[in-house]
């Protein structure tokens, strides 16, 4: 049933926003391409990073993405899990979504990660009791494409004006964008503030520490009423 009035719904992407992985992933990719043969400069990877995995195969492997993208998948998915220890919550993520819990919102986590990796990703997050989980095995088309968030929304229970979405890279906003929900934006995955706002970001912050203490004052006020 979708909730028209009281609280809201905020929906969170994951790498980048509320944890400290974008920079893993990308010397993961970095360390997959090389082994196949076909190594890709680390700064192209990391203006991917956001967007499905396939899709960014596509963009990056080129003609080359039939014969060698599921070998550098399977690269990119060892080479990353030997980096999981080194994942970490940015400072202020569990708190905020413990707030944003405590004052009746409802949080959903939308995320283009794979199975695998978001099981790594709940551990290290420790809010499983207090959130939804939508990932890329609940979507055919990930992240720029709406229907992870369209997908968020229903899981919310709240139609799209009544809800925000907070994420970290292009795609994010771009996605939520096309789904009609108001984006938030954070600096922690490494994307500039003029990027994510020509974008359509409606508000930008360093990261989710900051948000969490101008919470009242920002975008996100608008589904806590």
């Amino acid at each position: 049933m979708t909730q028209t009035s009281g609280p809201g719904a905020v929906l969170f992407d994951v790498d980048g926003t509320l944890v400290d992985s974008n920079f893993l992933h990308v010397h993961a990719w970095v360390e997959a391409f090389a082994a196949v043969g076909s190594p890709v400069d680390a700064w192209r990877v990391h203006r991917r990073i956001g967007m499905g995995s396939g899709r960014l195969l596509q963009e990056l492997l080129g003609d080359d993405v039939d014969r060698l993208g599921d070998r550098v998948k399977q690269e990119h998915t060892e080479r990353y899990a030997a980096l999981a220890g080194l994942l970490r919550p940015f400072d202020g993520a569990r708190e905020l979504v413990r707030t944003l819990t405590d004052r009746g919102v409802r949080v959903v986590l939308a995320t283009s990660a794979a199975p695998e990796e978001v099981e790594r990703l709940r551990e290290v997050l420790e809010v499983d009791d207090l959130v939804e989980i939508t990932a890329s095995q609940d979507v055919e088309e990930a992240k720029p494409e709406p229907e992870l968030v369209e997908v968020a929304l229903e899981r919310a229970g709240v139609p799209a004006d009544r809800a925000v979405f907070v994420g970290d890279s292009v795609w994010d906003v771009q996605a939520s964008v096309r789904a009609g929900v108001p984006c938030v934006a954070v600096l922690s995955g490494g994307t500039s503030a003029a990027e994510l706002l020509d974008a359509g970001a409606v508000a930008v912050h360093d990261d989710v520490a900051e948000l969490l203490r101008e919470l009242d004052g920002s975008a996100l006020a608008s589904v806590l009423r």
